[in-house]
């Protein structure tokens, strides 16, 4: 069998934007104490994952839970966070921040009207993205080409660095950059549920193919208590 290389994408713990439910991009909040609990339960479950190398975005809390999730694993000796801007989230412009629920609901009825594509689907989350850019007075927002050119660049990076080593990378990121990620990836990538904050999707690359081998997952979470019960 060649040599390939298998990639770990975890989203970010909660934050208090997200808790408050908040346009949260570019902007950062931190971690809230259920986001760190949860992404030591993460960490804990991936303990046994040795990794090769560790990146994030360059945003905090996407460091500040991989910090915890080194904490958390039995192989963290020598690692090293390298963060990189490429892989930050979509960049709301001048919506960052707002409330979500104010600001998503027009723009998903917007997109509907004009384009009529199937909610939570990939291309109407492409569109929304377009009419932000659009509806931004500043236009500072990222439409999908500018996120996805972004983003495409940092995964090259790691690509040009890691395929064909047999390694396991750890990445960091966000929820809306590891979705575009793997939709752009995986060849029949087809989930529409939203990642959850901690949860793990993991991507092998061989023989020039992306293949999915898990989306979203949160199943590996492990409590203190269980540990403690197995003594």
């Amino acid at each position: 069998m060649s040599n390939g290389v298998t990639f770990y994408f975890v989203r970010h713990g909660e934050t208090y934007f997200n808790f408050y439910d908040r346009m949260q991009g570019w902007s950062n909040a931190p971690l809230t104490p259920k986001g760190i609990e949860n992404v030591h339960r993460s960490g804990r479950g991936l303990a046994d994952v040795k990794f090769d190398a560790v990146y994030t975005s360059d945003l905090q809390r996407t460091i500040d839970t991989a910090l915890i999730l080194l904490e958390e694993n039995q192989f963290n000796e020598g690692l090293k966070i390298v963060p990189m801007k490429e892989f930050r989230e979509v960049f709301f412009g001048s919506f960052e921040g707002q409330i979500a629920k104010d600001v998503w609901p027009q723009l998903i009825k917007s997109t509907s009207i004009k384009y009529d594509l199937p909610q939570g689907s990939e291309a109407e989350i492409q569109y929304i993205l377009n009419t932000i850019k659009e509806l931004d007075p500043y236009h500072h927002a990222e439409n999908y080409v500018e996120f996805w050119q972004r983003v495409e660049s940092g995964l090259l990076q790691l690509l040009n660095k890691h395929a064909g080593t047999n390694q396991t990378i750890l990445v960091v990121c966000h929820g809306m950059t590891i979705r575009n990620l793997l939709n752009g990836l995986i060849a029949d990538f087809n989930k529409k549920e939203p990642l959850d904050n901690a949860s793990v999707s993991i991507v092998e690359y061989r023989d020039g193919q992306f293949r999915l081998k898990a989306y979203g997952r949160t199943d590996h979470f492990k409590d203190v208590l269980n540990d403690s019960n197995q003594e």
